[in-house]
Formats: structure tokens, C-alpha cells, sequence
């Protein structure tokens, strides 16, 4: 064989050769784009909150009002949550809430359940106050009897020192 051809050839196996090495791609198809979930009930143009809103608002999922030690009155930090369940309360005039007024374990289990029901009169007035209705709240006080924290701390004692908002009827 002439040198012509064995260099023709050995192009050739060299070719051949890494074309059988090469990595084989297969195409996949493209996916398909995720079918967008049909709404659940018609969306309100006018601001108006829907029962829907109590899971998905940032503001109305916040069902809980801390106090101060010995304290009944509303801590300024908590009227942009009062006025969200306000707000609610008027936009579903058939809506319900039940406010757990409760107190750390420190003092008398009478002075705790009156404390209890105080901070839920404290939410209950600041509440009508933003405009809902008097006939669409209730006030229940646990005083010490259901405490979140069972510790004897300071951070835990906190923790116990609330009104819970709780809806009975969206």
C-alpha cells in the first residue's frame, strides 16, 4: 500500500472510530407548561375580603394579639391585625369570632381568668372600634388553664399572655 493510501486510511478509522465514541444526545420533548388552576370562587374587583382570604392573606392569617405583664391594653403593633380582621368582619357580615382571651401561670387562677377576659374585651372594643359588629364577637377567657409555653420563663410566660382570634363562621 502506497502512503497515500494508509494515510486516507487510518483518517478514515479515526473518523469512524470517534464518531462511535461520541455521546449519542437524545432530544426529549419539551415540557408541557403547568395548566393553571381554575379559581375556586369568582375573584372580587371591589377590595372585599372572601372567606378564602382567612388562609391566604398574610394579615388575617395572624389570629394571635400578645400583651404586656399584667397588662389589658392593646399594644400598638397589633392594630394593623385588628383592623384586617375589622375589615373582614364588615366585608362578611355573617362571619363569627370567638376571641380567647388568656394569661401565664403567675397570680391567682381567678385574677388570671378576669385578666384573661379583660385582653379579650381589649380586642373585642378595638375590634367594634374599627367597625365590626358587636353581634359577630364573643369573648371567652381561659385565664392560666391553656397555656402554649409550659416553662417557667420569661419568653414562655410571653408566649401565654395572648388573645387568640378565632372564626366560627367564615
Amino acid at each position: 500500500m502506497n502512503s497515500s493510501t494508509r494515510v486516507l486510511l487510518v483518517s478514515l478509522l479515526s473518523v469512524a472510530a470517534l464518531a462511535g465514541c461520541s455521546k449519542k444526545v437524545k432530544e426529549q420533548p419539551a415540557p408541557e407548561p403547568a395548566p393553571t388552576p381554575a379559581p375556586t370562587a369568582p375573584v372580587a374587583d371591589d377590595g372585599r375580603y372572601g372567606p378564602e382570604d382567612l388562609d391566604t392573606d398574610a394579615c388575617l392569617r395572624q389570629r394571635v394579639v400578645y400583651f404586656d405583664f399584667d397588662q389589658d391594653a392593646l399594644k400598638p403593633e397589633f392594630q394593623a391585625i385588628v383592623a384586617c380582621h375589622a375589615k373582614y368582619l364588615r366585608d362578611r357580615p355573617s362571619s363569627r369570632i370567638t376571641l380567647q382571651g388568656h394569661a401565664d401561670e403567675r397570680g391567682s387562677r381567678a385574677y388570671n381568668q378576669g385578666l384573661g377576659e379583660r385582653r379579650g374585651n381589649a380586642v373585642n372594643s378595638a375590634l367594634q372600634a374599627a367597625g365590626g359588629s358587636a353581634s359577630q364577637l364573643e369573648v371567652v377567657s381561659y385565664g392560666e388553664e391553656r397555656p402554649v409555653c409550659t416553662e417557667s420563663t420569661e419568653s414562655c410566660w410571653a408566649q401565654n399572655r395572648r388573645v387568640e382570634i378565632v372564626y366560627t363562621a367564615r
